[in-house]
């Protein structure tokens, strides 16, 4: 009886990278291949992706339980996770949503804050082509800016104004 049931679940339609140019069967379908989380520390101004936050399985979240209340986590140290969507426009390939959440993680009682809601809906404002980086510090900012234009020139430069003033406001 029991292997008769459907089991629900949430399918990801993947789509060609938007670096290719592809604009066929599955164009504008959810896919989550063009997203990559990026990690500011914000003590050591350092930026790297890492695939694993995906599904809270990065480096940094490893090891982890995440409180919904910062006070309960006073020691934490301080993170951005950016979610960097690429797509393709007349141009070519660019960073079409780029949005910032905050979390800190203290290693030394194995806590941290971070409020997952919040995630998922900067996540999702990324996937729809959202630029949200005002709530970033200006040094993050920065960080964040070198590490995408360092990442790959051609995508910055094609990138919105938006994206470019709100990284490198001064």
């Amino acid at each position: 009886m029991e292997e008769n049931k459907k089991k629900l679940g949430f399918n990801i339609i993947k789509k060609s990278d938007p670096m290719d140019g592809h604009k066929g069967f599955g164009k504008g379908a959810l896919s989550l291949d063009n997203v990559s989380p990026v990690f500011i520390d914000i003590e050591a101004g350092e930026a790297e992706i890492d695939i694993g936050a995906m599904h809270a399985r990065s480096a940094v979240e490893k090891g982890i339980k995440f409180l919904a209340n910062q006070e309960e986590v006073p020691n934490g140290k301080p993170y951005w996770l950016v979610w960097v969507t690429i797509d393709r426009n007349e141009e070519g390939p660019y960073y079409a949503g780029v949005t910032a959440c905050f979390m800190t993680v203290d290693r030394g009682i194995r806590r941290g804050y971070k409020s997952l809601p919040e995630h998922v809906n900067r996540m999702d404002k990324s996937l729809k082509r959202h630029i949200i980086v005002d709530v970033m510090d200006d040094s993050s900012k920065k960080v964040l800016a070198d590490f995408l234009r360092a990442h790959n020139a051609v995508l910055w430069e094609n990138s919105t104004e938006e994206l470019k003033k709100g990284l490198l406001a001064e």
